[in-house]
């Protein structure tokens, strides 16, 4: 197809539009010209316009390679849908039936069809490969091309096979596209498929409308974030969670507190995952709870925020996840939560995988851990690490730049840096370069003799917290680099080596110090105990163990009223919120509570804290379910133990958090088989008896003729016929 072809009149006829944005218009005419082509765009810069237009002008079908059905399914539906004719567009993958896949054959051969999308399994199929060798392929588009690189944050090992498959079927040119590599995966993408000539297309990857914050992730995490979609009604968000627990667990909460949600997981059905996502593009729903899954080609303009409930596995995800706000140029707010015990779990998920695998990850998560640490601007790093500089000092849309910290003299530390770096041969990493100023005399320093020369140690006096910063700055201002095929190798630029023989003032600030406080399954008890109420609280149960005839713990353990204490729930729903209490234990119990509770703040004039009124779901432990099913069906509890890997003391901890939240269980079955009709007695009594349910207390009184199994296994048989 000859160059000069009016593609301005082709861009009106085919989508609509008067003009091509960015370098659209350069990269349709590279791929018509035969070339080979490599496209980076960010997400929402309009990059299947780069293959869809020149695949609907030149001869023969474009083959485009694409990681997702529903992407593809999205894409066709799109194409068909401007053309007068069917067909022009069509998809080959594992959702359709034989008479499917032979109406798309049917249509190739014909020439009806301009772009055919597959998944990287589909096009190895032995019989597609034979198929498509009797088609004529105009070029072949590679999307989400960043699948190819173990270095990049979706790596899928398919990829890996085009570049040999495309040799089977015939080659054509080649464009690869994605919306987010670093230098590193883009060499990588352009090796792996045999594209090393291919014109490069790069444009910026600032988004100004985006607005760039990092918080501090404590336990009410999910009060604040039905908080913060509270504070923006109507507006559509994405929230990403690494688990799909959490996207179950949260969507609950969302839905509790009357938030238009709902979830999406590789877990789900497809029909499910398909209805989901067209109620969120119809704006039926708000909000989607999503694990990565989620979000590839998702052309949805106005999402308004991006929420991370956990820090993605690395600085490509979190790009690309972020870039699905604010597509259309409007306001865009992504807030991420970091917690330190967060990328400790990430990092154990490594382990078992392959050596070099583990490395590149863990790589991967110092770069996004500095990101959340650091006190400098989000946008300059961001933009950096995707290797493009960011003049201005102060974005003034991203947390940091919003609340500047005050800058400290460097210039001292910056030196010790460089000269540790020209030291060592330009030949390690950050975290051994800072062991080295730090005089820190590890394994590997002293295997290599480093500890002998005149620099190590040269930092000693200076505040340990001090020297990631400086190197992250270092790097930022181009004193030093990071080696691109050996990756994070600290290596001195020419300023570098400049500043060593004539150093200057050199200002930095420090990290921002987030604290290890986040307990995932904690409960909410707290510092603000309310002595008076907690009085009152425990004089109503020991009247109502009177009245009742129970022991008071019985009732609602010290943990329980502590926590009344605290939070001030007034209604049996939020009473729930409160660790120990489930739905029976509340409705059994609990309306004499809550109105005393009301009275007390009403005669005090106690503003109950508004964050206390968010109505949370109980968690729906897998676990607890099996287990209550379990013993419905008289399972003997060490082979469930066994079953679900469990130790046996374990397993009696889950049955008594159990029976303690309210649920009756019955495990006669079992203490009939394991123990001696009088001991079962005797411990009974005890309890009944007793003011306190504590096991070291129980120990002390009944001796040495009990193990506490035993007093555990009627301790539960007690509260469950006497509480629940």
């Amino acid at each position: 197809m000859p160059n000069d072809v009016n593609l301005i009149q082709q861009l009106k006829r085919y989508f609509g539009f008067d003009n091509f944005k960015g370098d659209q218009e350069a990269i349709v005419r590279n791929v018509l010209a035969g070339k080979n082509t490599f496209v980076l765009m960010p997400t929402g810069g309009g990059k299947s316009l780069c293959y869809q237009l020149p695949s609907l002008i030149m001869e023969g079908t474009a083959i485009v390679i694409s990681p997702l059905i529903a992407l593809m399914k999205n894409q066709v539906d799109v194409i068909n849908g401007m053309s007068e004719e069917e067909g022009v567009a069509h998809y080959l993958n594992s959702s359709l039936n034989k008479a499917a896949i032979d109406q798309v054959k049917n249509d190739i051969l014909a020439g009806k069809t301009k772009l055919l999308y597959v998944a990287p399994e589909s096009l190895n199929k032995e019989d597609n490969v034979e198929f498509l060798r009797t088609v004529t392929i105009s070029f072949y588009a590679v999307d989400e091309a960043h699948c190819i690189s173990e270095w990049g944050h979706d790596f899928r090992p398919e990829y890996r096979n085009i570049r040999p498959t495309i040799q089977k079927i015939g080659n054509a040119p080649v464009i690869a596209l994605t919306a987010t590599a670093t230098d590193k995966v883009r060499a990588d993408i352009k090796k792996n498929l045999g594209i090393v000539d291919a014109t490069e297309f790069k444009s910026s990857f600032n988004r100004p409308n985006l607005y760039y914050e990092v918080r501090q992730k404590t336990n009410d995490i999910n009060k604040q974030i039905i908080r913060f979609i509270k504070q923006n009604p109507g507006k559509s968000g994405i929230v990403y969670c690494l688990s799909r627990k959490k996207v179950e667990e949260l969507t609950a909460d969302l839905c509790a507190n009357d938030i238009k949600a709902a979830a999406y997981h590789a877990g789900l059905e497809s029909a499910k995952r398909s209805e989901t996502q067209d109620d969120f593009l119809m704006e039926r729903i708000d909000i989607i709870v999503a694990t990565i899954a989620f979000g590839m080609g998702i052309d949805k303009p106005d999402v308004r925020f991006v929420i991370h409930y956990d820090i993605p596995k690395s600085l490509e995800g979190y790009y690309q996840e972020t870039g699905r706000a604010g597509r259309d140029g409007g306001e865009g707010k992504c807030i991420t939560f970091y917690s330190y015990k967060d990328l400790q779990k990430l990092e154990k998920f490594m382990e078992g995988k392959p050596v070099a695998e583990q490395d590149i990850g863990r790589q991967l998560l110092q770069e996004t851990a500095a990101y959340a640490e650091s006190s400098m601007c989000r946008r300059r790093m961001l933009l950096h690490y995707f290797g493009e500089e960011y003049d201005q000092e102060n974005c003034g849309n991203c947390d940091n730049c919003l609340h500047p910290k005050t800058k400290i003299e460097g210039k001292d530390q910056l030196e010790v840096v460089l000269r540790a770096v020209a030291a060592v041969k330009e030949n390690f990493r950050t975290e051994y370069i800072i062991d080295f100023v730090k005089g820190r005399a590890t394994d590997d320093i002293v295997l290599h003799k480093h500890d002998q020369l005149e620099e190590f140690g040269a930092g000693e006096g200076v505040n340990p917290k001090l020297w990631n910063p400086v190197i992250r700055q270092a790097l930022l201002s181009g004193f030093l680099r990071k080696d691109v095929e050996n990756y994070g190798l600290l290596k001195l630029t020419a300023a570098g080596k400049r500043f060593i023989k004539n150093p200057h003032s050199f200002m930095i600030v420090e990290d921002t110090e987030f604290k290890d406080d986040y307990e995932e399954d904690s409960g909410n008890g707290g510092g603000a105990l309310d002595p008076e109420l907690y009085a009152m609280l425990k004089d109503l149960r020991k009247d109502m163990s009177k009245r009742l005839g129970v022991p008071p713990y019985v009732i609602f353990q010290d943990i329980s009223l502590e926590q009344m204490a605290t939070m001030y729930p007034i209604t049996l729903q939020e009473l729930q919120n409160v660790q120990g209490v489930g739905a029976g234990k509340a409705k059994r119990y609990g309306t004499e509570f809550c109105e005393l509770i009301r009275r007390h703040c009403e005669e005090n004039d106690i503003e109950r804290p508004e964050e206390l009124r968010v109505r949370t779901v109980a968690k729906k432990s897998l676990l607890k379910v099996k287990i209550i099913q379990s013993i419905d069906r008289r399972i003997d509890l060490e082979e469930l133990a066994r079953t679900e890997g469990l130790e046996f003391d374990s397993l009696l901890s889950e049955i008594e958090a159990i029976v303690y939240s309210g649920t009756k269980l019955n495990i006669d079955y079992y203490i009939d088989e394991v123990m001696d009709e009088e001991h079962v007695d005797d411990i009974y009594d005890y309890f009944a008896e007793s003011e306190t349910d504590s096991l070291e207390a129980a120990v002390d009184e009944l001796g040495d003729d009990y193990t506490d199994d035993e007093i555990r296994l009627v301790r539960v048989k007690f509260i469950s016929e006497m509480a629940n």
